[in-house]
Parts: structure tokens; C-alpha cells; sequence
């Protein structure tokens, strides 16, 4: 159980790293590509059929296509324009403001909308309170964050 608990850590922070790499790529993409929109739609084409491809050789026959059309509209869209505006962002401000500092801008605000959405249960979360333990660590993750950007 520890290791699967070390494993899911070491993957989670992979997978931050990856994030970190994704901004200076696109951002380049956006440089040579000429506009950053561009470079948005090149990375969401890839990662659309690098999920196809996922999906068909994982998910093909679990899945209840059905159901989309009981989902509601957020659900429908809500994702993919978030994620959209989320790379855009990052490949213009790689350049200006540097990778650190929307890592650490990035993580800062989403901790701040994850204590909001644990603490009024939405989208059929279980409800967490603020402690102020947990706000502390918000507020700490904040300062460090307006640190790596402005110091």
C-alpha cells in the first residue's frame, strides 16, 4: 500500500513536470507558428488523437456514448474551453513572464478554486471546511507564488 501511495506521488509529480514543459513548447510553437492560437489548436489536434487513439485501444466498448446527450451543457464543453484557455494563457505568458512564474501563479489559483469547490461540495464533491490550516497552506502557496514572481 505505501508504494502504491509513492508511485501515485512520483506520476503526480511527472505530470507537473510535464505541465511545466507544455508552456515553453507551445510558446515556441506560437513564435514560429506566427500567432498563438495556432500553436493552441497544433497542441489540442495532438492531444486529440493522441486521446483517440487512447481511447481505442484502452476504453472501446466501456463507454456509454449515450449518456452525452443527458449531460449538461457544462459538462459537455466546460472542460475542453477551460483546458483551451488554460494553454493559450500559459504559451503567451511563458515568454513574459517565465515558466516559474505561471507554475507557481498557475498552482496558486488552483488551489484557491479547490478549497471554494471543497468547501460548497460542487459538482458533487463531498463538502470540506476552510480550517485554517488549509487556508494557511493556500495563503503560503500564494505568497510563494507572488514571490517566485516578483522577487
Amino acid at each position: 500500500m505505501a508504494w502504491a501511495g509513492l508511485l501515485f506521488t512520483l506520476v503526480a509529480l511527472v505530470a507537473g513536470g510535464m505541465i511545466a514543459l507544455q508552456a515553453p513548447i507551445n510558446a515556441e510553437a506560437a513564435t514560429r507558428l506566427g500567432h498563438p492560437i495556432i500553436a493552441a489548436t497544433m497542441s489540442f489536434c495532438v492531444g486529440t488523437i493522441a486521446l483517440i487513439a487512447l481511447t481505442l485501444l484502452f476504453a472501446r466498448g466501456s463507454t456509454n456514448l449515450s449518456a452525452l446527450g443527458g449531460m449538461p451543457l457544462y459538462m459537455l464543453l466546460g472542460g475542453g474551453l477551460l483546458g483551451a484557455v488554460y494553454v493559450t494563457v500559459n504559451l503567451i505568458l511563458a515568454p513574459k513572464i517565465g515558466v516559474a512564474a505561471i507554475m507557481a501563479l498557475g498552482i496558486a489559483g488552483q488551489l484557491v478554486t479547490a478549497l471554494l469547490l471543497d468547501r460548497f461540495g460542487m459538482f458533487d464533491l463531498m463538502e470540506r471546511g476552510l480550517t485554517s490550516g488549509r487556508v494557511g497552506g493556500a495563503v503560503l502557496v500564494m505568497v510563494g507564488a507572488l514571490m517566485v514572481r516578483l522577487l
